[in-house]
């Protein structure tokens, strides 16, 4: 296999395990339900758990981030790549990319946070840890996930650039900062409900449908 082969089978690779919509999967064969029609109708672990299923909900997180983690790993398979790390930082990238934009489900997928912080932590695990910490902080004492997804999301690449030297040349580093902006553009609702005050705070009661409520994370 060639290099440039290597490089693209590890992102088409990465795209399909990201593209695995476990949310929908589990939500349609469990309650017999479309989770894109319950709460925000976004496939993620927030919507799953916050729709009144927090078993499913903890279940999609899981996956979604072993999906993540598993992408960065299939790239380790491709051990010829003359830079291995770029290959890390790519598979991670798409697989963000999948479970952004599903094939299966019309390109219309999740925000990105549990699949990048699976492929996260196969990259950086301290690096990772500590953007968890800063997330369970934010989310402790705001109650808002979205916020603490987007603290997290600004806080490791940051913190990759300042404690892994190897990941400061540009070739490396840009895959994750791209696939960080891709995270933090998902959340621009968000964003603007959080400046306006009118953002959802994680455990209130369950959400009504799609069309009687902008999207959530």
């Amino acid at each position: 296999m060639s290099q440039t082969t290597a490089y693209f089978a590890t992102a088409g690779l990465a795209y399909l395990l990201g593209s695995i919509p476990f949310g929908y999967i589990l939500v349609r064969l469990f309650l017999r339900q479309d989770i894109r029609a319950t709460g925000s109708g976004n496939i993620g672990a927030t919507n799953v758990a916050r729709s009144g299923r927090r078993g499913l909900g903890m279940a999609t997180l899981i996956l979604d981030a072993a999906k993540g983690a598993a992408a960065v790993l299939v790239a380790g398979w491709f051990a010829a790549v003359p830079n291995p790390l770029f290959a890390a930082a790519i598979a991670a990238l798409f697989a963000i990319v999948g479970h952004i934009f599903p094939v299966w489900l019309k390109f219309h997928g999740g925000k990105g946070v549990a699949t990048g912080a699976g492929a996260f932590i196969a990259l950086a695990p301290l690096e990772l840890g500590i953007a968890l910490a800063i997330f369970t902080v934010v989310v402790f004492a705001t109650r808002y996930v979205s916020l603490g997804s987007i603290a997290a999301t600004l806080g490791f690449p940051v913190l990759l650039w300042s404690l892994r030297p190897e990941w400061r040349a540009p070739i490396c580093f840009a895959p994750v900062v791209v696939s960080s902006v891709l995270i933090l553009v998902r959340h621009r609702e968000n964003i603007g409900r959080l400046v306006r005050g009118t953002e959802n705070r994680f455990g209130k009661a369950k959400l009504p449908p799609p069309a009687q409520l902008e999207k959530q994370s």
